[in-house]
């Protein structure tokens, strides 16, 4: 009798295995279409449905690409009938949405017992959701992008390893960029746009904050392009750095209660944070706000409406005579580049200024058919080992495909697609929220994405 329990569970765990299992993924933008083919790629051998959902079904079709294990539909979240019938029908969500609509796709997932997955930063509400995660028996899984997510992993890894060796971490620096690959770099600003162009444009606004010499070290926001760091990357060449918002909480997150400094940035080719500068202090990147009749005015006219008047002088003049600019050719070369100080019409209707430079900057920083774009990241650990003071220069370096499977879509999905693999697997049980900082988590995915090389080089330096 016991024999015949045993080979009926047996049977009945092999059966639930088999059986097909949904992958629904909200969000057929950039960043998804790596995570799309992956799972495609993979999911004959683990008999998974791939559902696409997009509010354009013709993109999310075009990202499903004829594949037989994939359906694509148009997708609006606001339709609640829909987005619960979408996420009772799956086993996981993978949620490609904007931030900001995570927290209703996920208290739905909690509502049907649907695992989620997001690349996005943990916030406040999503943290809430903690508990009835748990209860509802699922894995709420979070940051699994590049930056949040293997900026965390590769990090965490040497964090242990220092720690597991007897070592004292002091120092601990973290800096990504999505750029552009050095072939293609062919524009003043040697940027171009490879992931969303709003979050660019309003970067770093309100404090950012890190630790110096275990001082809380604060930055308002007209300050933050003024405050850079310069690093070099093997092979590719120097940057600077500005701060990201909150580097201090991560003291916390990486369980570094007694380092001496920890700060986070962001990548660009140097010049890049003094020219943005500019925009910042005339106001330029303001989104609280929208221009009365912004729709007649041109380049020229939006440019001038941020600085003062003066007589018998040229608008070109007044710009470089300006504190921040001070003459700088480089600065003017590039916002004539731009067009700035032309005619060209802006025709958008009571827009914010953030959102008249966006449709600016759309103009000039984007890919051109053949581009590729590049993540860069790079760590710095600075610790104390048997009385000697030592230093690990940890270095990625990404280049992207194609326009469509771009470096950013490269290290957002990959990491994302493996998680969800491992997840409905069965090789990741935990349940509640998490971010990739345990082990269990970030040394499986570390370990594949090398196959698709995604993957660090390390060199030893002595601090100074």
């Amino acid at each position: 009798m016991n024999i015949f329990r045993n080979c009926r569970f047996i049977l009945s765990e092999t059966f639930n295995y088999l059986k097909m299992k949904t992958i629904t993924i909200f969000g057929a933008g950039l960043s998804a279409s790596t995570l799309i083919q992956y799972l495609l790629n993979h999911s004959t051998k683990h008999n998974w449905k791939i559902r696409v959902g997009d509010i354009s079904e013709e993109l999310a079709a075009q990202k499903i690409n004829h594949h037989p294990n994939g359906y694509a539909f148009a997708f609006n979240l606001f339709d609640n009938e829909q987005k619960e019938r979408e996420i009772q029908g799956a086993d996981a969500v993978i949620s490609m949405l904007p931030a900001r609509f995570h927290p209703i796709v996920a208290e739905c997932c909690v509502r049907h017992k649907t695992h989620m997955l997001t690349a996005s930063y943990v916030s406040k509400e999503m943290k809430e959701l903690d508990t009835a995660a748990r209860e509802a028996g699922i894995a709420m899984l979070n940051e699994l992008g590049v930056d949040p997510g293997i900026d965390h992993m590769s990090a965490m890894r040497i964090v242990d390893e220092i720690k597991a060796k007897g070592g004292k971490l002091n120092v601990f620096k973290s800096s990504t960029g999505g750029l552009i690959a050095p072939e293609y770099d062919n524009n003043p600003w040697n940027y171009k746009f490879t992931w969303n162009p709003r979050n660019v444009v309003v970067a770093g606004q309100g404090i950012s904050q890190y630790l110096e010499n275990k001082t809380i070290k604060y930055i308002p926001y007209h300050r933050l392009f003024e405050r850079v760091e310069h690093i070099s990357m093997p092979n590719i060449g120097e940057f600077e750095i500005y701060p990201n918002r909150d580097s201090v909480s991560y003291r916390d997150i990486y369980q570094l209660r007694d380092i001496e400094t920890i700060f986070r940035g962001t990548m660009r080719r140097p010049g890049y944070c003094k020219a943005w500068n500019v925009f910042v202090q005339l106001g330029m990147t303001d989104d609280t706000y929208t221009l009365p009749n912004s729709e007649t005015l041109t380049y020229r006219q939006f440019l001038a409406s941020f600085m003062p008047h003066i007589k018998k002088q040229s608008l070109e003049k007044t710009f470089a005579s300006l504190s921040f600019v001070n003459h700088d050719k480089d600065i003017i070369s590039r916002f004539k580049w731009l067009d700035m100080f032309g005619n060209h019409p802006i025709n958008l209707i009571n827009a914010s200024p953030a959102q008249i430079l966006q449709q600016i900057l759309e103009q000039k920083w984007i890919l051109n058919p053949n581009d590729k774009d590049m993540i860069t990241m790079q760590h710095l650990f600075e610790y104390e080992l048997n009385g000697e003071r030592k230093g690990l220069k940890s270095s990625l370096v990404v280049i992207g495909k194609d326009t469509a499977h771009t470096a950013m879509s490269i290290t957002v999905g990959t990491p994302l697609a493996i998680a969800a693999k491992l997840l409905l697997t069965g090789k990741f049980t935990m349940t509640g929220v998490h971010v990739p900082t345990q082990k269990e988590m970030y040394l499986p995915i570390l370990k594949e994405l090398k196959k698709f090389g995604i993957h660090f080089t390390e060199e030893e330096y002595t601090p100074e």
